[in-house]
């Protein structure tokens, strides 16, 4: 677990590749993954909205969003849809303690800026992990179709990972950018170390 991954590093970032046996685990409770993706998926559709709702002003931001509030609810149709084929059944949405873990560390109060900044690096960081943790199923999970299914949603949210720190970059100084996201990219490397390894949630 101490080995950072060659593509994980320069690729995403991240600091610590998830642990081995998450995979292991999740592969027994596909049931509860699938239901925590697609909870995921519409958290990511409704913060988006949020953020183009919140920063109306800012023409960039809310082109770039658009898009991809489609997207992430058509991720969701696309896991439920996986759901009922399999005659499983959504089951409730579940507290998300990596994403609260990450919430306590934006910036509270002070300048706006710095609020916008932390809020875009948030959800990039969030589409980061969750990118990483789809390329583990895509890679261990048994099922062929799975690893497939696995495998879109990892190109998918590779490809929001980038657009956040994009659109914080073309509103922010990019040195800026990048000495915060070099922190928010330290303080995820302590929380991952100190969750749960956990096969019924996708972070």
């Amino acid at each position: 677990m101490e080995n950072i991954s060659q593509d994980t590093k320069n690729i995403l970032g991240l600091q610590l590749v998830t642990d081995p046996r998450w995979v292991n685990l999740a592969s027994k409770s596909i049931e509860e993954i699938l239901t925590d993706h697609a909870w995921c998926e519409q958290k990511a559709a409704t913060s988006c909205i949020s953020l183009i709702q919140t920063y109306n002003d800012r023409a960039a931001l809310v082109k770039k969003l658009s898009p991809i509030v489609t997207e992430e609810w058509g991720h969701f149709r696309l896991v439920l849809r996986e759901i009922t084929k399999r005659k499983l059944s959504l089951g409730k949405q579940r507290k998300d303690v990596y994403v609260n873990k990450l919430l306590d560390f934006q910036t509270k109060g002070g300048r706006p800026e710095d609020r916008f900044l932390d809020k875009l690096l948030t959800m990039a960081l969030i589409e980061a992990r969750s990118c990483e943790r789809f390329k583990r199923l895509s890679e261990g999970l048994e099922d062929p179709y799975l690893r497939k299914f696995y495998r879109i949603f990892m190109e998918s949210e590779a490809g929001h990972y980038t657009l956040f720190i994009t659109l914080a970059e073309l509103y922010l100084p990019k040195e800026k950018v990048r000495k915060r996201w070099a922190e928010w990219l330290a303080y995820e490397r302590e929380v991952m170390e100190n969750l749960e390894v956990r096969g019924d949630r996708v972070h």
